[in-house]
């Protein structure tokens, strides 16, 4: 198993200075991992840094409390892809979810991928605020809706991923679509778990952490 392909290397705290991006996509490329996740400010940094490498960028939209209009998100989405972004991290409208506005939902995430059909998109459903029934729902409305991966959470809740939460993911989306674990993931054991629960990708600010522990 490649761990550093599983691995969204990831900085999306207010505070990121242009120096500490750079430092992110140098040990990205050191590392070979799967993307670097940033925010959408310096998606173009991002590409610039690591063109020539195998290293996507990925960046967030509607982060981190999913409450921006659809039409918002959409905006953003189509300019993060104008700007380079390959893959998409949006977080759903979770109060729409626990209303039951399970339309509003589904129609959000359709919405998004609709503008961005070449490129992955992981919806986050903000499991630390759901119930293992909402967990579910969401999941199916992920898949329904055409996205790439259903993913746990921003990090940025009460919460991150939980091997539990994967599970529950996974039994609702099976193979159809991916699962993204992220929130919490600090080390190589924290990494093994979560992917032998079922996730096919890991966002964490840790990503050496987890490498140097497989060494």
């Amino acid at each position: 198993m490649e761990l550093n392909k599983y691995i969204d290397h990831t900085y999306l705290k207010a505070f990121g200075t242009k120096d500490v991006i750079e430092k992110l996509c140098l040990e990205a490329k050191e590392y070979n991992f799967k993307s670097v996740c940033v925010n959408p400010s310096y998606i173009t940094l991002a590409k610039e840094l690591l063109k020539g490498s195998d290293v996507l960028v990925c960046t967030v939209i509607g982060f981190p409390l999913g409450q921006n209009t659809t039409e918002v998100k959409v905006f953003e989405t189509k300019d993060a892809i104008d700007k380079g972004a390959d893959e998409i991290d949006m977080v759903i409208n979770v109060a729409k979810l626990k209303d039951k506005d399970y339309d509003y939902v589904l129609n959000e995430i359709k919405s998004i991928k609709e503008v961005c059909p070449n490129n992955t998109l992981k919806v986050i459903i903000e499991t630390c605020y759901l119930t293992k029934d909402e967990i579910r729902v969401a999941s199916k409305l992920t898949l329904d809706a055409g996205a790439d991966f259903v993913k746990t959470s921003t990090g940025f809740g009460t919460g991150g991923a939980t091997i539990e939460d994967v599970k529950i993911m996974k039994e609702v989306v099976g193979d159809k679509i991916y699962i993204k674990a992220a929130g919490g993931v600090s080390n190589y054991d924290d990494a093994i778990n979560m992917i032998e629960a079922g996730a096919q990708r890991l966002g964490t600010s840790h990503g050496i952490d987890c490498m140097k522990g497989a060494k």
